[in-house]
């Protein structure tokens, strides 16, 4: 499927914001050559970030994890708060479970290291516009890791709001890093299938994100895991 955004008539605004000139620049000119991709702004810092999405409201923010004044984490909340409907994408240098995991927490939809390619970048920038979240097999294996620390031995209950046995398929490939077309072909069904699921999920969980949804599942004891 793609993107509602991705049309001539409807590209997708983006927002960069990183404190480092020669990086934002940079960015900013080879996403503003991507078909599809407009840039709508560049910040840099935290604060002005905030400020300019609220003013333009952007449908994806590349968010720098850390600079001055107000890190990528906090302006991550603040930028969620004052344009719910933004998809966030924090760039760092760093694969640190503790970054990650706060990224998750802060409402990020994406998380990419800096030293990815301008096609990666592109393409995570159209993946989240499209309503997935981006994270790398490797990422998603760290965020079980930390959510199975976080994860409280004593609670053996069952929660009451159950997922059917698709949703709960759907959950584990989505917890091992899979987008929707891997799912679908996984699961042999179609890719507005796996969507729906998806959204069906979130809504049954009152949860915002596919992270959320695989944080949710550790703690609760939902998914299967080593």
């Amino acid at each position: 499927m793609s993107s509602p955004h991705a049309t001539a008539a409807e590209p997708i605004r983006v927002l960069v914001v990183d404190d480092q000139e020669l990086f934002r620049r940079g960015l900013t000119m080879l996403l503003a050559a991507e078909t599809g991709i407009e840039v709508v702004g560049e910040a840099s810092d935290g604060d002005e970030g905030t400020k300019i999405a609220a003013t333009v409201a952007p449908d994806v923010v590349l968010l720098d994890i850390r600079m001055p004044r107000r890190t990528g984490l906090e302006a991550c909340g603040a930028i969620k708060e004052a344009v719910p409907t933004a998809r966030i994408i924090m760039l760092t240098v760093s694969d640190e479970e503790a970054d990650l995991y706060e990224a998750v927490k802060s409402g990020a939809s994406g998380y990419l290291l800096k030293d990815s390619s301008i096609d990666e970048v592109a393409q995570a920038v159209r993946v989240v516009a499209d309503g997935q979240s981006l994270i790398s097999p490797s990422m998603a294996a760290k965020l079980i890791d930390e959510f199975k620390q976080m994860s409280r031995p004593e609670r053996d209950h069952v929660p009451g709001l159950r997922l059917t046995e698709r949703e709960l398929e759907v959950l584990r490939l989505v917890a091992k890093g899979l987008n929707n077309r891997e799912i679908a072909k996984q699961l042999f069904i179609s890719e507005n299938t796996v969507k729906n699921h998806v959204r069906n999920m979130l809504e049954k969980l009152q949860l915002h994100s596919r992270m959320e949804a695989v944080m949710y599942a550790v703690r609760e004891k939902l998914l299967d895991l080593p």
